[in-house]
């Protein structure tokens, strides 16, 4: 990976004299003149359960400490992802807790100093969440914590697939292909998928890659980019065939992914579209899409289907998860608002409200959707789970992989320009 060649140190001893500015029209972090302090936190909960659930989080933790106030906003997943967090970390203007994803990006965070470490200062939080942990750690040190993890699959209106006569889901993509054909057969729409937003798309060829390459060939691609494996083409060209058999709705490419009721998510909450692939957060995006904000009843989920006679190992799994992490200027409190968050009853509380699967393995008992339930059950049976590729790989591989693979979704690229465009990529590193 790209190391630049100075590397801001962090001291974890932060005085409560020292101050993190949010971004401008934002009240400054840390302790004000009357010795109060403000913890901005930014997050991806804005629809379904989640953004109440940080709101409840939020006030619980000002009661239990008198003289915090913490102000929580959410931001749709690639706003602040692609656009709010880098910049605030770029203009020195960050916010004190904020969402943190593991792979390229985080490795470019900390080699800037942008994080602050958390070993010393929450250990038994760390320890807590177990293995998940460790996308989110960079040579031994821990920089974020994951409050949610799980795996991708398919979302599917179980009315839709008996009304077509499927019977069960699909387990091999033979059997997917055949699925597509019987749903537009009895004129419903087979699968949604908001390719507007451009990741929703590349994951499709992630799953074809994924179940096409050995387990050896996806590590040499992270540690090394060796994309020399032809597995790599093969995944494009796998693409492109199923592509051909019309799988996706009409006008596609300009698709939102989870905005409004004409997204993706939206046309499989109204029964528009009988399947998504997505990840594990679906349920509750989809649920906040129906007309009554609840999860609708015909929703099931099912894992991508593995491919007979490729390198892949059909049970191998695409996953990951949101984290959070502190300033590296952030108030020491960042760390104990972290602590709550991660907490057994919050992380409880989490996963009652269908936002997704909790990390500390006492709240999962908690979990009460069905499809949730399913997911944690796949998550359990996969032999091994990959991190999102364009994670993977980070932020300039990663973009340029992306590219490649929309344009093949549009037409106006090749299989073989999609690993060239991640070779040369790799070759500016």
């Amino acid at each position: 990976m790209n190391r630049r060649s100075t590397t801001r140190l962090v001291a974890l001893g932060v005085s409560a004299g020292l101050t993190a500015f949010a971004l401008a029209g934002c009240s400054p972090a840390g302790a004000d003149g009357d010795g109060d302090v403000t913890i901005t936190w930014w997050h991806n909960g804005t629809t379904g359960p989640l953004p109440e659930v940080w709101e409840e989080v939020a006030q619980e933790f000002e009661e239990s400490h008198p003289g915090i106030t913490v102000e929580q906003t959410g931001y749709q997943n690639e706003e602040l992802q692609r656009t709010l967090i880098p910049n605030a970390l770029a203009a020195g203007d960050p916010p004190d807790l904020f969402q943190v994803w593991p792979g390229g990006e985080l490795r470019d965070q900390v080699e800037n100093g942008y994080l602050m470490p958390l070993d010393d200062v929450i250990p038994d939080t760390i320890e807590s969440v177990g293995a998940t942990v460790n996308p989110w750690q960079v040579d031994g040190q821990t920089y974020g914590v994951p409050f949610t993890f799980g795996i991708e699959g398919f979302w599917y209106n179980t009315d839709l697939f008996e009304q077509a006569g499927i019977d069960a889901p699909p387990t091999t993509l033979d059997e997917l292909v055949d699925a597509v054909g019987a749903l537009r057969d009895a004129g419903i729409t087979p699968i949604a998928v908001g390719a507007g937003d451009k990741w929703p798309a590349a994951h499709w060829w992630y799953q074809f890659a994924l179940h096409s390459c050995s387990p050896e060939a996806l590590q040499a691609a992270e540690s090394d980019f060796d994309f020399g494996d032809d597995c790599w083409v093969e995944a494009g060209e796998q693409l492109q065939d199923f592509l051909g058999v019309n799988p996706f709705q009409d006008g596609f490419l300009g698709t939102p992914a989870q905005q409004g009721a004409g997204s993706s998510a939206g046309l499989v909450a109204n029964g528009q579209a009988a399947m998504e692939l997505m990840g594990h957060w679906n349920a509750g995006v989809i649920g906040g899409l129906t007309a009554d904000q609840q999860v609708p009843e015909f929703l099931g989920w099912f894992p991508f289907p593995g491919i007979p006679g490729s390198a892949g190992d059909p049970t191998a799994a695409l996953g990951g998860g949101d984290g959070f992490a502190c300033s590296a200027e952030a108030p020491p409190e960042c760390a104990e608002l972290l602590e709550y968050i991660m907490s057994e009853d919050v992380q409880a509380k989490f996963a009652a409200s269908g936002s997704g699967i909790p990390t500390v393995p006492a709240a999962t008992e908690s979990l009460e959707d069905a499809n949730l339930k399913a997911v944690a059950e796949g998550l359990a049976a996969s032999s091994f789970v990959q991190l999102w590729l364009d994670t993977a790989f980070g932020t300039t591989v990663g973009n340029a992989m992306n590219e490649g693979i929309v344009n093949l979704f549009g037409g106006a690229g090749t299989p073989e320009d999609i690993v060239k465009k991640m070779e040369d990529a790799a070759a500016t590193l």
